[in-house]
This record gives structure tokens, sequence and C-alpha cells, in this order.
């Protein structure tokens, strides 16, 4: 490399609110996708479509809102009880917990003189200390606040967008083998394209994860379809 040449870094910014953006769009293209393909298969109106598919998606995002909203809770209650746990070792045996941080030091490959000064270092403050035995030893960061508020309401959000698009085709006057086949051109490419996303977020091979999720999809889409038809037909 030559000397002076820009070193420049990928990392990804706002890991919580992709993640949450992520998860809720994730269900909310397939399964409003899929619930409303079995509905075509059971019916002859695009308005029950329309409403089945709104009222899955008022469900599933509340749904999954309220789930991300309790995980999120559960977390910093997690946080809270373990920051009062460590805090009271610090306080009644510090000897031990001072020995954890040497220990944390001594793995990360100090030795001698740097590893008694950073040992130093961090036991000196009792709350830097207690919040680098946190991250450290436990590998828990400190919530931000209304965390869950804001993951539910992002997972939610995430959840509604992304299943409005399978739906948008049955909004217009069209049949409903025409407006079927819209929602699978629609909903087969924002699949890909969130696949490719989330491949390219997460790591994975982009071409990969974007046939996977559109494989995923469209199974869940057909199996849906199938299973509404051959009901239909037994109860005529």
């Amino acid at each position: 490399m030559a000397v002076g040449a820009e070193h420049r870094e990928r990392h990804v910014a706002g890991g919580d609110i992709v993640r949450d953006l992520i998860l809720g769009m994730s269900d909310g293209l397939t399964t409003p996708f899929a619930l409303a393909a079995g509905l075509v298969g059971a019916s002859t109106s695009n308005l029950l479509v329309v409403i089945g598919g709104l009222a899955e998606i008022a469900a599933g995002s509340i749904s999954m809102g309220l789930g991300g909203y309790l995980a999120a809770q559960s977390q910093a209650e997690t946080y809270r009880s373990e920051l009062a746990r460590e805090t009271l070792e610090t306080e009644v045996m510090p000897g031990e917990e001072r020995a954890e941080v040497w220990r944390i030091f001594r793995n990360y490959g100090l030795r001698g003189r740097a590893l008694e000064q950073a040992t130093n270092a961090v036991t000196a403050e009792r709350d830097a200390w207690v919040r680098f035995m946190m991250r450290e030893e436990l590998g828990l960061e400190e919530p931000a606040p209304r965390a869950a508020l804001w993951s539910a309401l992002r997972i939610a959000g995430g959840y509604v967008g992304a299943g409005l698009i399978p739906l948008a085709p049955y909004f217009f006057p069209l049949p409903l083998g025409t407006a079927l086949l819209a929602s699978c051109l629609l909903t087969g490419a924002a699949l890909t394209g969130f696949g490719a996303l989330k491949g390219r977020y997460v790591g994975a091979p982009t071409a990969r994860s974007a046939i996977q999720t559109l494989v995923v999809g469209g199974t869940a889409a057909a199996i849906a379809f199938l299973t509404g038809r051959a009901l239909s037909q037994l109860a005529a």
C-alpha cells in the first residue's frame, strides 16, 4: 500500500435501527404476501383480499412491535440488575474485582508495567470501573433512553411499510388473477432487493441472501395460495 494512502474502514452505523427495520420488514413482506395469495385462492373479490390483508398488517405490526418492546425492556432490566450487582461487588470485594480487570487486560496481551498501569487506571474511578466490567466481562452496553419504545415503533413501522407492498395491486380495479400476478412481481422484486440489502448488512453474500429471501417468501405464498384454493373447493 502506498505511503499516505487513505485508509477507509466500512462499518455499519445505527446497528439497532437497521436490525429492527430488518426484523419488521422481513415478516412484513412475507406474511401479508402469503395471506393475500391465500385469500385470492379462496375468494372472488379484491375488497376481501384488501380487508383481510390490512387486518393482518394491523395485527402483525402490533404483535411484532410489542414483541420488540418487551425484548428491549427485558434487556434494559437485565442491564440495570447486572449494574447493581457489579457496583455492589466492587464495594464488598474490590480485590476480586480488580483481579478480574487484571485478567481481562492480560488476555488482551498486556504484561508487566503496562498491565499494572491499565488495571490501576480502570479501577481508580468506581463508575468507570463498573462500566468497564459491564462491557468487558458481561458484554452489556447501556441501553439508550426509551430504547424499547423506539425499537417497537421501528419494527411496527417496518412491518406496515413492507406489508403494503404485496397488497398494493389489490387496491386497483384489476381482475384477481392479474392483481395476484402484479403482487407476485412487485413482492418478488422487493424480496430480492431486501434480501440483497440484508446480506450486505450481515456480511453474507449478496446474491445468496437475495435468492434465499425470495425463495422463502415465494414458497410461503405458494403454500398459502394452494391451501386457500383447496379449502374453498372443499367448502363449495
